[in-house]
């Protein structure tokens, strides 16, 4: 065999070797997802629908009954208002501006279509973040107010004033405010799901473009100004005003500063912020990084997909328990309370008395109209 026949027959054969290797190691490629690169990881998070439905159904009923009563009270009951009642209502408005909201949410989740437009959407996920971080920061006003109070009761007197309270809460809706409108109108939330469906989405599917361009520093916003600053605020504040419940000269004073009820107060404070805002916003970091890319892995985001409709859930719930803070922080609310339930218990034995009083007259008078038609009778027969 010559030298060009064998060079002919060895590039021959490696060509064939070449030409059948390179398509099954390109078929091999394209069938083998990378658990990496999460774009291609399967979305296993369809529980959410019915999960929203049914707890933004009953956050809505017990919400708005709560929060109207509390509206009640603040707004026609209460004949003293001070800086804690100010907080107090703010927090109420923004606690009913996002009940009106879930209705058109349970619809869309029950649906999955939102029918109702592009604006009605971008208020509906502005109005999730005002009364989120609205809570927080008023939640936030009322423990620093309460820390003013307790800690330094006579420094505190020209602070801790009504006019300061209202510039406080204005501030409060600035912040909330600027954070909340642009991540609700600078979006375009509404658009059709796939090529095939007719059927628009709401408060999901933004994209990785919006996520990276947007949403990612909004969140950095908001995590720092809406809640890791609140949170040092809100528990600073709370181990200053044990730390000052312990001293001797404060315990002197027990006649003014019930020690338990006030224990009860930031017990019930804490627990509702924490349990409240803690899970929800932990996760939102957390799901940032992985809408954003900065974190990859399949495992990752299933974990963190399933995390995040719980936590959410958890967070609206905060409309629920934001009256049982009232209770616990507004002593004028209890007296109010509790003067409505001896009003009424009087009125009704008053009303009780005046029915006994009434039937026995009625009684009397009865009886008394039998025995003179009795005697009448008897004395006309004879």
């Amino acid at each position: 065999m010559s030298t060009d026949n064998f060079t002919l027959m060895k590039y021959g054969l490696g060509g064939m070797i070449k030409s059948t290797i390179t398509p099954l190691l390109h078929h091999l490629n394209s069938s083998i997802s990378l658990p990496s690169d999460s774009s291609n990881c399967t979305k296993n998070d369809g529980f959410k629908y019915p999960l929203y439905s049914t707890v933004f159904s009953l956050v809505f009923m017990v919400g708005l009954i709560t929060n109207v009563a509390a509206m009640y009270i603040f707004s026609c009951s209460l004949k003293l208002r001070n800086e804690t009642t100010t907080y107090m209502m703010n927090l109420v408005v923004s606690d009913l501006l996002f009940v009106f909201t879930l209705p058109l949410r349970v619809f869309y989740f029950i649906n999955q279509d939102w029918p109702f437009g592009g604006v009605l959407c971008k208020l509906s996920v502005s109005l999730f973040y005002t009364n989120m971080y609205g809570s927080i920061l008023f939640l936030t006003c009322i423990s620093v107010d309460r820390f003013l109070a307790i800690v330094h009761p006579f420094r505190s007197r020209a602070l801790r004033t009504k006019r300061n309270a209202k510039i406080v809460c204005v501030t409060v809706w600035v912040l909330v405010l600027a954070g909340s409108l642009p991540t609700g109108f600078k979006l375009e939330t509404t658009s059709p799901q796939n090529n095939h469906s007719a059927a628009r989405f709401c408060f999901e599917n933004f994209s990785s473009t919006q996520w990276k361009s947007h949403l990612s520093k909004m969140v950095i916003f908001i995590e720092t100004v809406g809640f890791l600053i609140p949170l040092l605020l809100n528990v600073v504040c709370s181990v200053m005003v044990l730390q000052t419940l312990r001293r001797p000269q404060t315990i002197s004073r027990g006649g003014k500063l019930n020690k338990t009820k006030i224990l009860r107060m930031i017990v019930v404070h804490l627990f509702i912020f924490c349990f409240c805002f803690i899970p929800y916003n932990v996760n939102l970091v957390f799901y940032a990084l992985v809408r954003t890319r900065t974190l990859k892995g399949c495992t990752v985001e299933t974990v963190v997909r399933t995390i995040y409709p719980i936590a959410l859930c958890i967070a609206v719930s905060n409309c629920c328990f934001d009256p049982i803070i009232y209770y616990f922080t507004s002593e004028t609310i209890q007296n109010s309370i509790k003067r409505k339930s001896t009003v009424s218990q009087a009125y009704d034995i008053k009303f009780s008395e005046a029915l006994q009083s009434e039937t026995s007259s009625n009684y009397r008078c009865s009886l008394r109209t039998l025995k003179d038609k009795v005697f009448n009778n008897t004395e006309s027969s004879v």
